[in-house]
């Protein structure tokens, strides 16, 4: 069961693309894990946090790739992550954004305080949204992508799903 504020737990079960795991709730609206916690505020607010796991690049592809392009790349998708409050349909400040390795995967995490319930929860989709959309739109051509990442690119050209491809859709 989540372990999340009565009011925020109500709305969250009540949006379309959340549901409960565990101690927070699951974005199911993408392949990449994505998942929103809630903790009492001060006053009549929330604080939220989204966290995001996606594949490194090297753990997306079988091809070897050079320590420089996966410098590159990180930089680049670190970059881009941080206009995420933009892409929302309300003003979000961040309290804290962090993209890291972990491994063979890359953790993205946005943290906000909000009041309202229901808009916090279109929040949270709409930064797991932005990640993996702007995950997909940095891969880097000529290698052979494997797993999610391959099923992402091969629907984003074709609209099914082979689990390799190499290249992107564009």
């Amino acid at each position: 069961m989540t372990d999340v504020p009565d009011d925020v737990a109500e709305a969250f079960d009540r949006h379309d693309a959340l549901v409960p795991a565990g101690d927070s709730y699951a974005v199911e609206t993408t392949n990449f894990d994505g998942r929103v916690t809630a903790t009492e505020g001060e006053e009549w607010r929330t604080n939220y946090e989204v966290t995001v796991k996606a594949p490194s690049l090297q753990a997306a592809t079988s091809d070897e790739v050079g320590d420089a392009v996966i410098d590159g790349w990180f930089e680049t998708l670190e970059r881009r992550l941080e206009d995420a409050p933009k892409a929302t349909r309300t003003a979000v400040e961040l309290d804290d954004y962090s993209v890291v390795e972990d491994g063979e995967q890359v953790v993205v995490t946005f943290e906000y305080t909000m009041g309202g319930e229901r808009q916090a929860a279109d929040v949270a989709k709409t930064f797991v949204e932005y990640v993996e959309g702007t995950y997909v739109e940095g891969v880097i051509p000529g290698y052979d992508y494997v797993g999610v990442v391959a099923d992402l690119l091969d629907s984003a050209s074709t609209g099914g799903s082979e689990g390799t491809r190499g290249g992107t859709p564009l």
